[in-house]
């Protein structure tokens, strides 16, 4: 147990000796963090939206005003022709055009229906889809009030009817973004910290010559890794602390949860983290080679996730794979304990899982570095 501390004691004096380490360590995380969160976001905002009015009555201008007091779209131009507000969506000025034929008003009151055209910059699928829902609601909604004011008084058999839906938002009551996208952020943080700081850690030791010395030395293997990681652990629970701290005060997410829990599980899981950095370091000459295949495997790990894209929109393959990727489980613990309020049994089955994962991949780094004597 001694050796074991002068090790860890070794390791930290080490880690802060080196002062161009700890803005990495700590001071760009967080940056990282209040950055990323802001950043990271689906919302489709600032819409840039032009129409074509063929029509030019009340009702038509009615229509306009209503996207005009959307949030979500800057209306810019009203185009006299469809040739230039095609155009303008070619040169990238306009992502939406809404085009109102003639006869718009009177066709209503005669025929009691009507034809729009939208036309959207669909490069970017994703945002697309969103402009069209938007676009959508905005016409229903003018729709249901259009239907009550043009119907006529006479029409005593026609009683105009709606509907009336009131939501009810769980777990993020006012739709931030952030409140969804800081946990996974903070996962992300931890684990990329943690994994290349690991991973360099041993092949450090190997190019300036010091492992050699270290392994004809009586130190057992089990006390070398365990000295040499643990450090690296404190660290990442350094770093989920900050970072809880800054998702409360800055960005004010909910933590319903047991931080008692949340701690026990992250203890685990950055056991596999460094698990893999101490597997990667094994089998690397150099910190280039570790921190390229450490990125490489990171990568895949974040994109397969859920942290940026739903899984449930995978192919099945790729659901079936993400089985396998420890980051996965971390995503869904934290949101779950911090926006949820889960518990335990909650969360059994991904710290089970994250167990296991923890047990293979330390067995497998224990069994691949070598120590000579």
């Amino acid at each position: 147990m001694k050796t074991i501390l002068y090790i860890i004691q070794k390791e930290f004096k080490q880690i802060f000796r080196n002062k161009g380490m700890l803005p990495i360590i700590f001071v760009l995380p967080l940056l990282q963090l209040i950055i990323l969160s802001n950043a990271a976001t689906f919302e489709v905002k600032n819409i840039k939206f032009g129409y074509i009015d063929h029509d030019h009555t009340s009702t038509s201008r009615a229509l306009i005003e209503q996207f005009n007091a959307s949030t979500y779209f800057n209306v810019l131009t009203d185009f006299p022709s469809e040739a230039l507000a095609s155009s303008a969506m070619l040169k990238g000025k306009v992502d939406v055009i809404l085009e109102i034929p003639h006869y718009f008003e009177r066709d209503l009151q005669k025929e009691k229906h009507n034809t729009l055209g939208i036309t959207i910059n669909a490069i970017d699928g994703a945002a697309a889809g969103v402009e069209n829902v938007y676009v959508t609601q905005i016409i229903q909604r003018f729709n249901q009030h259009l239907k009550v004011d043009l119907l006529q008084i006479s029409d005593k058999q026609v009683q105009p009817t709606s509907i009336e839906t009131i939501p009810l938002f769980w777990y993020n009551e006012t739709l931030n973004y952030k409140t969804f996208m800081v946990p996974g952020i903070l996962v992300l943080l931890v684990t990329m910290i943690t994994l290349f700081l690991s991973g360099m850690n041993i092949v450090r030791e190997k190019e300036i010559g010091t492992l050699e010395q270290i392994n004809v030395t009586p130190i057992k293997k089990s006390q070398f890794i365990i000295g040499k990681l643990f450090p690296f652990w404190v660290i990442g629970m350094g770093l989920l602390t900050i970072g809880l701290i800054i998702a409360k005060l800055i960005f004010d997410v909910p933590m319903l949860g047991s931080l008692p829990l949340m701690y026990f599980y992250t203890s685990i899981y950055i056991l596999v983290v460094l698990g893999i950095g101490l597997f990667i370091s094994n089998f690397t000459d150099t910190q280039q080679q570790a921190m390229f295949i450490a990125w490489f495997f990171t990568v895949i790990f974040i994109l397969m996730s859920g942290l940026f894209t739903p899984i449930e929109s995978m192919p099945k393959w790729a659901q079936i794979l993400t089985e396998f990727n420890p980051i996965k489980y971390f995503v869904e613990v934290m949101r779950m304990v911090m926006l949820k309020g889960s518990g335990f049994m909650d969360i059994l089955s991904q710290l089970l899982k994250t167990l296991v994962y923890a047990l293979i991949m330390n067995g497998l780094a224990v069994w691949s570095y070598k120590k000579t004597t």
